[in-house]
């Protein structure tokens, strides 16, 4: 296999994965919010559940691929490892953001409504910023700890953490870039203002950052490592 052949394949299982987690979450969304009745707490759950399911599978699906980050705090973090060689960051975030509306377009389209309309669902203010932060946080620890002592758990332990996240953060847990982008154009259960993205984008780095440096002092890794199995809602 060519180095060309190789990253292609890289690059469309992160557009791929990230398309399919983004339809996950925002179809699963719609739908919950209509068959709930206006029951806020039914439909989070009936999303948070999807979510974590589909997490499992795309992971299992695209993770020999690419690492199956969908997610570019994990890409930076796998980079800041050096499990991931830097020139691939850029391409790598690329494919995520691309997937992320292709996600949410195809969500949008399987249930009628615009490809793309901007959020009005608020969510920002001090409590929803440090959600941001604990979720990127822990999101990128389970990654670091799992990989490096029970790598074959990775997908169970990311999908099972992120179900947890959207109940016991008031944010409801992005943890991701890409996503919080894509979602700012989705004015539906799972929306985000726009003018709401860049504090939860802010924090969402910080708390990757935080956990990298932290999680890697707690498990060393002795030599660089394949990519890891990992991703984010």
């Amino acid at each position: 296999m060519t180095v060309i052949d190789s990253m292609s394949k890289k690059l469309v299982a992160e557009f791929l994965g990230t398309a399919f987690l983004l339809a996950v979450v925002v179809g699963s969304g719609i739908m919950a919010q209509t068959l709930s009745s206006g029951n806020a707490a039914i439909a989070l759950l009936a999303n948070a559940l999807a979510t974590g399911a589909g997490l499992i599978a795309l992971i299992l699906m695209f993770g020999n691929l690419s690492g199956a980050h969908f997610n570019p705090v994990v890409t930076l973090s796998e980079a800041w490892q050096k499990n991931l060689p830097r020139h691939y960051i850029f391409p790598y975030v690329v494919a995520q953001i691309l997937g992320a509306f292709a996600g949410v377009a195809a969500a949008h389209s399987m249930f009628d409504l615009p490809l793309f309309f901007a959020s009005t669902h608020a969510r920002t203010g001090v409590s929803q910023w440090w959600s941001e932060f604990i979720a990127s946080f822990g999101l990128i620890a389970v990654i670091i700890s799992t990989s490096r002592t029970r790598p074959a758990t990775t997908p169970f332990a990311v999908a099972a953490y992120i179900t947890a996240a959207y109940w016991f953060t008031s944010s409801t847990s992005f943890a991701n870039p890409a996503v919080t982008l894509a979602r700012a154009m989705s004015d539906t259960f799972a929306g985000i203002r726009p003018n709401d993205v860049p504090g939860f984008i802010v924090m969402q780095l910080l708390g990757a950052a935080s956990a990298t440096v932290l999680f890697n002092w707690l498990y060393p890794s002795s030599s660089p490592s394949p990519s890891s199995e990992v991703s984010s809602s």
